[in-house]
């Protein structure tokens, strides 16, 4: 390898690092809030059960959802005109601010309704991060990579992204082994939306030091066209719509598996919350640990035939491993369980980032990545958790074991007729 070839590997390598470090980080504040429903609801939602406070933090979580794909709009259009990098350093600041709003936001008891309202607000802010977060990261990764490793350095997007889960949950191991509980449910929830807020801080001083990738310069030479929604919907209308349908099936699983679980295996398992946390912790490592593998695989094969499998084996094993789990009493039992959902939909997410910024080419990138998957997501991943509540209210559980398994079923229809973006991408630079 010669001196300018090896000095653009390093320098590449650094941009994916510098780029995965602050994606973990913006996951991390995104996922706090799931990992500690169970102590904040009745401090801001103190009427009901359980279920009821669980249902109305669910609720809120899905208001973020609500504010993904305006965040995938603006953010998604400014990333393609005024850079990839540009996008990163303006989503992580606005979810700097959301966590640290919560972290500060006295309870109903103190304020009385301005407790949720500052809570909706805060997660309105975080979902507008989020929303374009996804699209800057997803295509910054992508296009910074080589074309033969380009499944594999991709792939760190969601290791980033389930490494902050991660991070949160381990947050929360921490909290429940160093604090007494009663500290927890009172003020202790608190710190990880602190913690979030300073990492943020950090990330974006590392983030305005990136290197802008060679896509958006050439493009922004070429001067082609003009990002916008004319121009995502009305010249890739086909494009568009693949990723709606592809990231249907596969971030409802994903939500149902990792996010939703953690509830599952307290309120109906019936597992304590620290047993559930500690499932939940170990599914997620190893799941971690299998999205490089997978996008490496991709390389290999290309990337269809993983989410042909992740489709078809979610459409058979989604019903059985859910009823098993609802009876279990065994913590390996149901480690196995959520580990065996969790392998399935990394045939999804390991390669989910690169097979949508292949789809478009680098002047409408980053919004047609960002929008159509934000759209999908808040439709499907961001009510995974309210429906599935539902379901249960209602005395109906297993319905909700079916409906993931049906949009599962819809996104498999779709894998089969797409073609493979590996052998037919729109990332021309190597």
């Amino acid at each position: 390898m010669t001196d300018s070839k090896a000095a653009d590997s390093r320098k590449r390598l650094k941009s994916i690092i510098g780029g995965a470090t602050g994606n973990l980080v913006e996951w991390y504040d995104w996922y706090v809030y799931a990992a500690f429903a169970l102590y904040f609801a009745p401090h801001f939602f103190p009427e009901g059960d359980r279920t009821a406070q669980l249902m109305s933090s669910a609720a809120v979580f899905a208001v973020g959802f609500l504010m993904r794909p305006i965040g995938a709009w603006i953010m998604g259009i400014y990333a393609d005109r005024h850079g990839r990098k540009a996008g990163l350093t303006l989503s992580v600041t606005l979810m700097c601010a959301g966590s640290l709003l919560i972290a500060l936001t006295p309870d109903y008891q103190a304020i009385g309704v301005f407790a949720p309202a500052l809570l909706v607000l805060a997660r309105m802010m975080q979902g507008l991060s989020v929303g374009g977060e996804y699209g800057a990261s997803a295509t910054y990764l992508s296009e910074m990579a080589g074309r033969d490793r380009r499944g594999f350095f991709s792939s760190f997007q969601y290791v980033t992204l389930i490494s902050g889960q991660l991070l949160a949950i381990c947050v929360l191991l921490v909290l429940q082994a160093v604090l007494p509980e009663g500290a927890l449910d009172s003020w202790g929830w608190r710190i990880p939306f602190a913690i979030g807020g300073v990492l943020a801080i950090v990330v974006f001083y590392i983030r305005r030091g990136l290197a802008e990738t060679e896509s958006f310069t050439n493009a922004k030479r070429e001067g082609i066209a003009v990002s916008g929604l004319g121009e995502l919907f009305l010249r890739h209308p086909r494009e568009a719509a693949v990723v709606m349908l592809l990231t249907a099936g596969g971030t409802l699983a994903f939500y149902a598996y990792s996010i939703y679980m953690q509830k599952f295996l307290v309120n109906t398992t019936g597992f304590s919350r620290e047993v559930a946390s500690q499932i939940n912790a170990g599914t997620l490592f190893v799941f971690m640990l299998l999205q490089p593998i997978a996008g490496a695989l991709s390389d290999r094969i290309g990337r269809k035939p993983l989410m042909v499998g992740f489709g078809i084996a979610g459409v058979l094993f989604t019903y059985p491993i859910f009823s098993a789990l609802e009876t279990t009493q065994d913590p390996l039992v149901a480690f196995g369980l959520v580990l065996g959902a969790l392998i399935i939909v990394t045939g999804y997410t390991s390669i989910n980032a690169v097979v949508k910024a292949e789809l478009f080419p680098a002047h409408v990138r980053a919004l047609g990545v960002a929008l159509p998957y934000a759209l999908a997501n808040t439709i499907f991943g961001g009510t995974a958790e309210y429906v599935a509540l539902w379901f249960k209210a209602q005395g109906m559980e297993q319905g909700f074991y079916w409906y993931v398994t049906a949009m599962i079923g819809i996104s498999l229809i779709v894998y089969l007729r797409m073609r493979d973006t590996r052998t037919h991408s729109r990332i021309l630079e190597d």
